[in-house]
């Protein structure tokens, strides 16, 4: 009896729950509608904004193919305009070298950072060999010996690293000098 009684209420207690339902899914608003509030609702929030365009710029004081006035550079250096000056005062003309130029000139001074960078991981490995040499040997001749070349190896690590360093600015002084004649960057790539 219990069976037969739990046969029919199941399908009664099915359509109860559906008829329940029904009501609740059809006022679940669709993902369209959705999106459409939630844009109206950013469109009401949102600042307005305003596009500048070249006539809202202030005119530049000076006037175009003029360079500003540079800022104080140390002694020692030249800035990139000093450079672009005596070059153009010496008949080097930044327009008349090409692409060509400037990609082989940057090409040039990265390939010496890579060699650079390359030798330095190079005197680093040899270093750590070094030393782990030193640790192991037990004869006091030996590990002088292995003393002294592990000095030499790190004055000339020290060597290459002045190296990378001098690299690393001359790159940085290409590209300003190249920013200075208004070379395309992708020339220098």
């Amino acid at each position: 009896m219990r069976h037969f009684i739990f046969r029919r209420s199941v399908p009664l207690v099915v359509a109860a729950v559906l008829a329940c339902a029904t009501p609740a899914l059809a006022q679940t608003p669709t993902l369209a509608e959705l999106a459409k509030k939630e844009q109206d609702r950013r469109k009401a929030t949102a600042p307005a904004t305003k596009v500048i365009t070249n006539k809202d710029l202030p005119k530049p004081s000076t006037p175009p193919g003029v360079p500003a006035p540079a800022a104080a550079a140390p002694a020692d250096t030249k800035p990139a305009e000093a450079k672009a000056a005596e070059q153009k005062a010496a008949g080097e003309d930044a327009d008349s070298k090409g692409e060509e130029y400037w990609r082989s000139r940057m090409a040039s001074a990265r390939e010496e950072l890579r060699r650079a960078e390359m030798f330095q991981e190079a005197l680093q490995s040899r270093i750590n060999a070094l030393s782990t040499d030193f640790v192991n040997r037990d004869d006091p001749y030996q590990r002088a010996k292995i003393a002294e070349d592990r000095q030499k190896a790190f004055t000339e690590l020290e060597r290459v690293k002045a190296d990378i360093d001098k690299a690393t600015r001359a790159i940085a002084d290409i590209e300003e000098e190249a920013r200075v004649a208004g070379v395309p960057p992708g020339w220098l790539r």
